[in-house]
């Protein structure tokens, strides 16, 4: 069983358009994600203290897988955006919160990810951003 840090602070910088995922709780490792619209990419910075990963999926991928996930059970990720060496994978939890998991593989002998959730009211404060429409 994967095990997720909850990500349950968002901020928007309107000066560069880049929106802040974070955690509120104070730790060493300060796990974050921040996201940019560029074109039509968008760019995904994610880190767990020193490490980082960073993707750069198309934006009219991730808004429609966003726009289509419907909350599973059971299931962790339902979905990927991305190619198979750099993808982000993504679930809906019945509760609302979004499940996202930054991933580099290698080949098929491993892979990095961190397994990342964003709770319900920060996910409704990044499909405002994004934007998303969506049901809940």
């Amino acid at each position: 069983m994967r095990k997720f840090v909850e990500l349950d602070k968002a901020t928007v910088d309107a000066n560069t358009g880049i929106i802040y995922l974070e955690t509120a709780h104070e730790t060493e490792a300060q796990p974050m994600v921040f996201m940019r619209r560029e074109g039509d990419y968008i760019t995904i910075a994610a880190s767990y203290g020193l490490l980082e990963i960073a993707l750069r999926p198309r934006y009219h991928e991730l808004t429609r897988v966003l726009s289509r996930l419907q909350p599973v059970e059971g299931l962790q990720t339902t979905r990927q955006v991305g190619t198979g060496q750099a993808f982000l994978a993504l679930g809906l939890k019945p509760d609302g919160a979004l499940l996202i998991r930054p991933t580099l593989v290698a080949d098929a002998t491993g892979h990095m990810s961190f397994n990342l959730s964003l709770n319900d009211a920060v996910r409704k404060l990044l499909y405002t951003w994004l934007p998303i429409e969506a049901s809940s």
